[in-house]
């Protein structure tokens, strides 16, 4: 039976594997993500309470009916999901992508502070999430840390297939 430094070393040892497995869940864990909530845009309407009570979005049902509102944020999302997708082939397209990602999750957080019934109670000070809307609305903090990561990603893989390495310049003296 191996010890336990045995099974350390072993798992240090597929670090890098386990990283690089990490990203790809990652990245389309991200677009899965994205491309399904943007299809339930299309067959419910769970955006309309949470937006006609955000000061930063309420404006749009002014304008747009609810059905309108929904399917843009459904496309939106959809949209996104399918540039982040392509990444391997075309990192700037995909930072595109995840920009996009990155402003729908924002307005999404902001609806945990517009919301009512975001918090469902206060115990000792700390306030306790609601199922829905605040459970629901806080994993938007760790899909905006992923998209962050996906846009950085991408705009460096970007920058280093822009700039091509320069020959060494000699000095003379």
């Amino acid at each position: 039976m191996p010890d336990i430094r045995d099974v350390a070393v072993r798992l240090e040892d597929a670090g890098g594997r386990i990283s690089v497995a990490g990203r790809w869940v990652s990245r389309y864990g991200l677009v899965v993500v994205l491309a399904w909530i943007g299809a339930g845009k299309y067959v419910k309407m769970e955006s309309r309470t949470l937006i006609q009570h955000s000061p930063l979005l309420s404006w749009l049902y002014d304008f747009f009916s609810y059905t309108v509102v929904a399917d843009a944020l459904g496309t939106a999302e959809i949209v996104a999901a399918v540039l982040i997708a392509v990444h391997p082939r075309r990192p700037r397209v995909s930072a595109i992508g995840s920009a996009i990602a990155v402003v729908l999750f924002l307005g999404t957080l902001s609806f945990l502070f517009t919301t009512p019934g975001v918090v469902q109670t206060v115990v000792h000070g700390l306030p306790v999430l609601s199922g829905l809307p605040g459970q629901f609305l806080l994993k938007d903090l760790v899909l905006i840390g992923v998209a962050l990561w996906t846009l950085g990603e991408s705009l460096g893989r970007a920058r280093a297939g822009r700039v091509s390495p320069t020959p060494a310049r000699r000095c003379s003296g």
